[in-house]
Parts: structure tokens; C-alpha cells; sequence
């Protein structure tokens, strides 16, 4: 089965409400002297980490935990060291027990990567996944991609 066609259009970063600078380190590089395609996913995952982790925005509930699922990246452009990336983060649905989030990656006002992930929450204790609340899908509110209607 194939899957489906992704839609090529280029990303704006003001699309994104949650945003992010990091910089881009030498020992991301590969032998072809450009950041390995495999650094990209930790990119992804500083986006992620970073907001779900901050206690503040109450995304993380007491006895529950997120897991990654899917991610499924689309290499743009080239990205090279030294650096400084930009990274955008947004809300673009909501499952049964799972945030899907599309992501992105700036360098130089230039979109060099993009992203969608996948995380499900589940029970610590059983491991099971668990249903969204009301209450979780309330706090996500405003980290909903432009554009984006739940």
C-alpha cells in the first residue's frame, strides 16, 4: 500500500506558535560536511521535549506520559555548520489518545526541513494508551498550527 501524497508546499514559520532557537553543532555534521539526517530527528525532539516538559503549560498530567509513534521528516535543503536554526512546532489534530504535530526547521529564513510527529499518551503504570481529556485538548489550544480547526 502506498501512502498517501504529502503536499509539497514550503512552510511559513509564522505559522507555527511555538518556536525555538538552537544552534547547529559541528558534531552534527556527516562525512559530506552538511548535518546528518539522523540529527534531524533530535531537532524534532528538542521542539517536542521542550514544550511538553515546561510544567507551566500543563501538558504533561500527573501519571501519564507521551510516547513517540511516527516521524516522518522531509529533508528540503542542505543545512550546514556553523549556524543557528530556528524551530517551529504546531498542534495540526487531535486523535483518540494521540497529537499529531507538524514541525519545522529554519536556517536563514529558509525552511531546511519539515516534520510530522505522532505522540500517544499513555497509563505509567500499565503502559496502556489513555483517552485525551477535555482538560488535556483545552491546555494544547494555543499550540494549534495556523490554520488549524478542532
Amino acid at each position: 500500500m502506498n501512502a498517501p501524497a504529502r503536499s509539497d508546499h514550503t512552510p511559513r514559520l509564522e505559522d507555527f506558535p511555538y518556536r525555538l532557537t538552537d544552534n547547529v553543532r559541528f558534531a552534527d555534521l556527516d562525512p559530506n560536511q552538511h548535518v546528518n539526517n539522523a540529527v534531524y530527528a533530535t531537532y524534532f525532539e528538542t521542539g517536542r521535549v521542550t514544550l511538553m516538559k515546561d510544567r507551566s503549560y500543563g501538558l504533561m498530567p500527573e501519571g501519564l506520559a507521551w510516547i513517540m509513534v511516527r516521524l516522518d521528516i522531509h529533508f528540503r535543503a542542505e543545512l550546514r555548520w556553523p549556524g543557528t536554526i530556528e524551530m517551529g512546532l504546531g498542534v495540526a489534530k487531535f486523535g483518540r489518545t494521540s497529537v499529531t504535530f507538524d514541525q519545522v526547521v529554519f536556517s536563514q529564513g529558509r525552511c531546511v526541513a519539515s516534520a510530522q510527529s505522532v505522540t500517544v499518551l499513555i497509563d505509567e503504570a500499565t503502559r496502556e494508551p489513555t483517552p485525551l481529556t477535555p482538560e488535556i485538548i483545552a491546555k494544547f489550544q494555543p499550540w494549534l498550527r495556523r490554520g488549524v480547526r478542532v
